[in-house]
């Protein structure tokens, strides 16, 4: 799911997978925290765009602020913030991909992970595991990070602006996994930014549940901070037996 701050911008993608192929079961816009409650508790894994944490280094940052015993640094530049408002899921997303996700303690998106705390304790409340590392039911996404990784078309597609690319990142899709059925989902995908990313969401999740993403490269810190999970080989690799009518990527360093 491509969860925003309000429900109108957040979409919900539900993906049946059956052997040698999948099906896009349902993909709506408008998701209330309901919605997205329901998603989460009827699917075997969620992949979810919004940031899980905040960066041990902001937190710290704020307490000792809040506490009144922050101790001065000796420069507030750059290079004493950058730790403050990435963290390690986000530093190893720029280094293995080059793409920088925006930044949960310094940018708008943060909107979007505060509603996303009320949603996940609402979860954890009804005994579902939302272990921030992507190990319960829920993993982080970053889609452009993905269709990236996939080599699909992964800049300029957001708003009306981004209609072009978004038709011609769906032609891609569809020939790149020809075993997944879009049905109507296509015409939404072209049409709606953030009902695409809902798919790309479910397709990460697939990878994630199969074991096809990198992995924390420290479990403890991303079970605080979250990690994005970025898949490692192709589209292919999600259906067993499954081939792509382009050659397999090339996987990312391990961690």
């Amino acid at each position: 799911m491509d969860l925003a701050a309000e429900a109108v911008r957040t979409a919900v993608a539900i993906v049946d997978w059956r052997p040698g192929g999948a099906v896009v079961r349902n993909l709506r816009l408008g998701a209330d925290d309901d919605a997205v409650c329901a998603a989460v508790e009827d699917a075997h894994l969620a992949g979810i765009d919004c940031p899980f944490g905040w960066p041990d280094g902001f937190v710290a940052l704020v307490e000792a602020h809040h506490a009144g015993r922050l101790a001065a640094p000796s420069s507030s530049d750059r290079a004493w913030r950058r730790p403050l408002t990435m963290r390690a899921t986000d530093l190893w997303v720029h280094e293995h991909t080059g793409l920088v996700p925006l930044s949960v303690a310094a940018d708008r998106i943060a909107h979007a992970a505060l509603r996303l705390t009320a949603v996940l304790a609402r979860l954890t409340g009804r005994g579902i595991n939302c272990a921030r590392d992507g190990s319960g039911r829920v993993a982080e996404v970053y889609p452009a990070a993905a269709l990236k990784s996939w080599g699909l078309p992964f800049r300029g597609y957001k708003g009306p602006a981004g209609q072009g690319v978004r038709e011609v990142m769906v032609a891609r899709l569809a020939e790149h996994a020809p075993w997944l059925e879009l049905g109507g989902a296509r015409e939404l995908c072209v049409r709606s930014d953030d009902a695409l990313d809902a798919l790309v969401c479910a397709l990460v999740a697939r990878a994630v549940a199969q074991g096809a993403s990198a992995r924390p490269v420290d479990r403890v810190q991303a079970r605080r901070e979250g990690w994005i999970h970025v898949p490692t080989g192709p589209l292919a690799r999600l259906v067993p037996g499954a081939t792509s009518r382009r050659p397999p990527l090339a996987d990312p360093p391990p961690v």
